[in-house]
């Protein structure tokens, strides 16, 4: 029996987990990820800690199991009903299923000169500009923003954070949450400023350094040139197919209109096409992720999952554990004895319990607040929604 060629068009994070999971699986494929980047597949959620000095590049490299990677290497054109890829020196190459790994690209602001941060490329060239820069602005004030604001804080530049909300991170975070991380910001010498329109006001001469991360869009242009389904994303069902022998995962997919851009989707769906490409488990289904997010960079860090914004707390009941001074804050969403969700800004220290008892959905005991205790000493407030 002849091995199924499996070829993957990108060489990020969704595409790494699936190579690895497929070589786990011990199922008769051969994998061949095509990625366009000179470097293999790396861990892009920490390019902010390379910024900041605290990782080398190198570091930052992916495992991929036993699957070729060919780097440096853009394809062009699919023939779906072919199977064939186009590749941008012209060669072509046949595979058996495709997977679409393209991922995300950044949104550009209206800045003059201004970078984006997407890439270990994009890390070098911020770098070699921080080094003679004397001051900086980043504009967008979302998980990638506030990661940059503290990297080139972290520095010794004066930042300028700009933010379009009306508090940090508010796609993942409540008021309150983001004002604790407005805290701690603060005193690394990053100056917030919110509710700021697109581009902040920013001019090419207010700052040596503007830094854009006003968010993603999926990476859909190689799919639509080949009469695949896109919307925001290519469009995928539970198999994460979109045409036949053709699935997508990872930031490029869109799957039940669900957010995108979060690493934990791309992995959870690189495990069930695996799974399904492999032969271990062929009637695997994807049907969504739980929202979570986690940001660590020195002082600044924080996890977050499932409903915990603002609108969450309707009809439920909410714990919170707060301490302004230090820029720490929990809060526990309950409904019924079941976490609906969970924010820990500042102190991570019960987050795997927190997290566990989420995903397991068993009941939080008599004492939920227990669950946000850490050995720090704060004050506690409790209140509940009717």
């Amino acid at each position: 029996m002849t091995s199924r060629r499996i070829a993957v068009v990108g060489a990020g994070m969704a595409a790494a987990r699936l190579a690895q999971q497929l070589q786990a699986h011990a199922g008769r494929t051969e994998t061949v990820l095509y990625g366009a980047e000179p470097e293999p597949p790396y861990n892009r959620a920490l390019l902010t800690d390379v910024l900041a000095g605290r990782y080398r590049a190198d570091a930052l490299a992916l495992p991929t199991g036993a699957a070729r990677v060919r780097t440096g290497t853009e394809v062009v054109a699919v023939d779906v009903r072919g199977r064939v890829l186009t590749l941008a020196d012209g060669s072509r190459e046949t595979y058996d299923e495709l997977v679409l790994a393209t991922g995300a690209e950044p949104v550009r602001a209206c800045t003059e000169g201004a970078h984006t941060l997407r890439s270990l490329a994009d890390v070098a060239r911020i770098s070699r500009h921080a080094d003679t820069a004397t001051r900086a602005v980043v504009i967008g004030g979302g998980v990638l923003g506030v990661g940059t604001a503290r990297a080139l804080a972290a520095r010794g530049l004066p930042v300028n954070l700009v933010h379009q909300g009306s508090h940090l991170i508010d796609r993942h975070l409540d008021s309150q949450a983001g004002n604790a991380l407005h805290t701690t910001l603060s005193r690394l010498g990053v100056t917030v400023r919110l509710a700021s329109p697109p581009g902040g006001g920013i001019t090419p001469t207010s700052a040596d350094l503007v830094v854009t991360t006003c968010g993603v869009r999926p990476r859909t242009a190689l799919a639509r040139a080949a009469g695949l389904p896109v919307r925001h994303g290519i469009l995928v069902d539970d198999t994460l197919a979109c045409a036949p022998h053709t699935y997508a995962i990872g930031d490029c997919a869109e799957h039940r209109a669900a957010p995108y851009a979060l690493a934990t989707t791309a992995w959870e769906q690189a495990d069930v096409l695996a799974a399904r490409l492999s032969g271990a488990a062929p009637g695997a289904r994807y049907t969504g992720s739980r929202p979570m997010t986690r940001l660590t960079a020195g002082p600044v860090e924080y996890a977050a999952f499932g409903a915990c914004g603002d609108a969450a707390e309707e009809g439920a009941d909410v714990l919170r554990i707060g301490d302004a001074t230090r820029g720490a804050y929990k809060k526990l969403v309950l409904r019924g004895d079941r976490i609906v969700g969970a924010i820990l800004v500042g102190d991570l220290a019960t987050a795997g319990t927190l997290t566990r008892a989420y995903l397991t959905g068993r009941p939080v005991g008599p004492d939920p607040l227990s669950l946000l205790t850490a050995p720090l000493s704060v004050r506690a407030t409790e209140e509940s929604r009717p």
